[in-house]
């Protein structure tokens, strides 16, 4: 494993926590996009995260442990709007007989503030909470 297993690029999924088997795995996306997190000191966590129409400038923190996790926040003006999300992940272990196993983060995600929503007329509120993963490509 790197010595520094966060920075890079990551294709990240957030899905609703939604327990109920019957809803369509489609109505569970919360969002998707890209992750790049960039090479700076031991503990500081910077990048971006973004995906068409949207990007949000990541500041936070990275521990290094067993598990190793972050802990960011995502800002940015999208539409003219403030967007704020915060995010908290760790990293998975690596599976001795794993096959093919690329480096995943897996946590949660919540918005922090309320912004409009998708469809005309809609709020997309403060404090709902994801789950993610983010898969690294590169």
């Amino acid at each position: 494993m790197s010595d520094k297993p966060f920075v890079g690029k990551w294709t990240y999924r957030s899905l609703l926590n939604d327990p109920d088997l019957n809803t369509d795995f489609n109505e569970l996306e919360f969002g998707r996009g890209t992750i790049e997190i960039n090479e700076d000191a031991m503990q500081i966590l910077s990048g971006v995260i973004g995906g068409p129409g949207w990007s949000l400038t990541l500041k936070g923190s990275r521990e290094y442990g067993s598990p190793m996790r972050v802990r960011f926040q995502g800002v940015g003006q999208v539409s003219g709007e403030l967007w704020i999300y915060d995010y908290e992940g760790y990293l998975v272990n690596h599976w001795p007989n794993g096959v093919q196993q690329r480096p995943a983060i897996v946590g949660s995600v919540i918005r922090t503030i309320p912004h409009t929503g998708s469809t005309p007329g809609s709020v997309s509120p403060a404090g709902v909470v994801a789950s993610f993963y983010a898969v690294k490509t590169e």
